[in-house]
């Protein structure tokens, strides 16, 4: 299939793993972080790792929506459905997220919520359609790649008069999460989690472009590499990486070309700008609170923001203590180095978000058995 097979060439993939050891420098150690949890899923499916040389190290990064969902916002919704009897619509992805008092968006729905799932912001506007005397939410989550669907969702409802949808936006913003990322004291202080490069994000890119990641390239000397999906790419921006730290490069590449330019998706970028503004600061799971990270509805469709409509406070709630998601977001530690993984906290029980979707790097090491480094 073009376009899918050629970049998952066994052969080829083992050509980049010779010209990646042939590059790297014998007693230096590599660590990129992959930020997206795409990457961190190719890398476990497709047994990356094990290609790689011992001193090339791959970090995960906070880069699946669902996981850095804090639970104060699972709340928000579940909140809708059982006291407000709103219909809520969301995507698949986010029912299994562990909220407070041992409850998700499933265990509501069990308890009568009327709680829909949803493939596109389209199937929400048409719920609205066929419920005229129902309030119904779409729950907006995800990074920049899902927001301007949101945004066209709420012009839409706008124009046509749709007074009983409304929007509960959770959208974050992925390079305030760099920044805070490359602020911690893990990385700026302390350096238990060396970064070296980033391996950029994909679909977000798609939308963004990669001009926003120059600022990490001139400010922190730290090289990104935006990659596609697939396990070549994956393999082919870890050789780019590595080139450019032994040339004492910071430069921002873009080896999803087929895909990515320099601006971006300017049309989406002007429909996100008329319909969101940024939020002052949101909580990311694992990040703690995050400045300027999140968006916002504009004043222009207040009427469409069901954290105004239905009066919502948000609430900080504390993960469970036993739980290592928040380390393994930021990168200070491995799946494996939680006492729960594989035990207690499984794809069928999760007790983190790390474990619900597939793109968590919980998810991700427990699905393919990504088990050997943990002896490394």
């Amino acid at each position: 299939m073009k376009y899918i097979d050629e970049f998952r060439d066994g052969d080829v993939a083992r050509t980049l793993a010779t010209k990646i050891a042939a590059a790297v420098q014998p007693g230096r150690n590599y660590s990129f972080m992959e930020f997206c949890g795409g990457h961190t899923h190719a890398i476990s499916r497709y047994g990356l790792s094990d290609l790689l040389p011992p001193n090339v190290r791959m970090v995960h990064g906070p880069g699946c929506p669902v996981c850095v969902l804090p639970i104060g916002r699972v709340d928000m919704a579940i909140d809708l459905v059982l006291t407000q009897g709103v219909i809520l619509c969301t995507y698949g992805d986010t029912l299994r997220v562990p909220a407070s008092k041992g409850l998700s968006l499933m265990k509501a729905k069990a308890r009568g919520g009327d709680i829909r799932m949803v493939y596109s912001t389209l199937d929400a506007l048409q719920i609205a359609r066929d419920n005229p005397q129902r309030e119904v939410v779409f729950f907006a989550i995800g990074f920049e790649t899902t927001t301007p669907p949101t945004a066209l969702a709420i012009q839409q409802a706008d124009r046509e008069g749709l007074s009983n949808f409304s929007a509960l936006c959770c959208h974050v913003l992925t390079p305030a999460a760099i920044s805070t990322i490359l602020e911690s004291p893990e990385v700026r202080q302390w350096g238990t989690v060396p970064i070296d490069g980033f391996i950029g994000p994909a679909h977000v890119s798609t939308v963004i472009g990669s001009r926003p990641y120059e600022f990490f390239a001139e400010e922190y000397r730290k090289p990104v590499v935006i990659a596609g999906f697939e396990p070549l790419d994956v393999m082919q921006a870890i050789l780019m990486l590595v080139r450019q730290v032994n040339e004492g490069r910071a430069e921002v590449e873009n080896e999803f070309s087929r895909a990515v330019t320099r601006e971006g998706n300017v049309k989406a970028q002007d429909r996100v700008a008329e319909v969101f503004e940024l939020r002052r600061e949101f909580e990311w799971r694992g990040l703690s609170m995050v400045p300027y990270s999140a968006l916002k509805m504009r004043a222009r469709y207040a009427a469409f923001d069901a954290e105004r409509r239905f009066k919502l406070a948000y609430q900080t709630v504390p993960d469970n203590k036993a739980c290592e998601c928040g380390a393994i977001l930021r990168g200070v530690k491995r799946p494996q180095d939680c006492k729960l993984f594989g035990t207690v906290c499984t794809p069928e029980n999760p007790v983190g978000s790390c474990m619900v979707s597939s793109e968590g790097a919980c998810a991700a090491h427990y699905s393919y058995g990504r088990y050997k480094d943990m002896v490394e």
